[in-house]
């Protein structure tokens, strides 16, 4: 069963999305900040993650500069309310870039190919 780490601030997305890929046949594990999310990532090393740009405590594209060097072959999608960040270059690392929505199709199309890579 492929392992997906969520990295988001808010609670409610992060049960929200965990219950959806859940159903879908993932085992999830959830980091509500950075420090967390980079705890996890080296003790477990998820089959993907799914990354929020816009924390709390960090930038979610710095987050994702340290996973890239840590893990260069785990998938990272982008999961993000915003779309102006799409060009930015850091976002280039990621994988896969993703708007939330309270429709997880595209998120999930996303996540299946990169799992399946």
């Amino acid at each position: 069963m492929p392992t997906v780490l969520l990295v988001d601030d808010e609670e409610s997305i992060r049960a929200f999305y965990a219950e959806v890929l859940t159903e879908a046949g993932y085992e999830v594990i959830t980091a509500g900040t950075c420090r967390q999310a980079l705890k996890l990532m080296n003790a477990e090393t998820p089959s993907a993650v799914v990354l929020d740009i816009r924390m709390d405590d960090c930038d979610g594209l710095d987050l994702l500069q340290e996973m890239r060097l840590a893990h260069p072959n785990v998938p990272i999608i982008l999961n993000t309310a915003y779309d102006s960040y799409r060009g930015d270059l850091k976002a280039i690392a990621a994988d896969e870039y993703v708007l939330k929505s309270h429709d997880l199709s595209e998120l999930m199309t996303k996540l299946t190919e990169v799992v399946e890579e």
